[in-house]
């Protein structure tokens, strides 16, 4: 499991004293703001965030360190990171997309079927992406992904169709 989980991004510059359009993958969008400083990708910048409004498509936020639309718009793309321990601890149901990343996904027969590649959420639930050729996507519903072992780093899926 990684030290950092991605909670946001910068979708670009809003206004022009340097606020930036804010894109939250917190459960909550507000609580972005609430996880200490975050950091880029590659740990080299960190912000605080201080949320000024709601805006279409996320969040309206001044990060520490950025006055100008020009500075704003330059950090458009950048993904914002949290360290792990200031995030909360999820129920046993409950998992950081970070943490199903590359887990082994079996059939309930004990069948590789791949490697978690991503996850989509589309709005209607999140869906696993299996890399496997071809690639299979999977509903994230108890019913299709019975098991997830992190200890063991595999999940144990029943795909629709697997008992034709």
């Amino acid at each position: 499991m990684s030290d950092k989980i991605c909670v946001g991004a910068i979708a670009g510059a809003f206004g022009v004293h340097g606020e930036v359009r804010l894109k939250s993958f917190t459960t909550e969008a507000a609580d972005i703001a609430g996880y200490g400083p975050l950091w880029t990708e590659n740990g080299e910048r960190s912000f605080t965030v201080t949320l000024t409004r709601p805006v279409t498509g996320g969040l309206g936020a001044r990060l520490s360190g950025i006055a100008t639309r020009e500075e704003a718009e330059a950090l458009k793309g950048t993904t914002l990171w949290a360290p792990r321990t200031a995030l909360p601890n999820l129920p046993d149901d409950e998992f950081y997309h970070a943490d199903l990343i590359g887990l082994e996904v079996v059939d309930t027969g004990g069948k590789v079927l791949g490697r978690v590649r991503a996850i989509f959420d589309h709005g209607a639930g999140d869906i696993l992406e299996i890399a496997s050729t071809p690639p299979l996507l999977l509903p994230f519903t108890r019913q299709i992904v019975p098991t997830v072992d992190l200890t063991a780093g595999r999940i144990v899926a029943d795909p629709p169709g697997s008992d034709e």
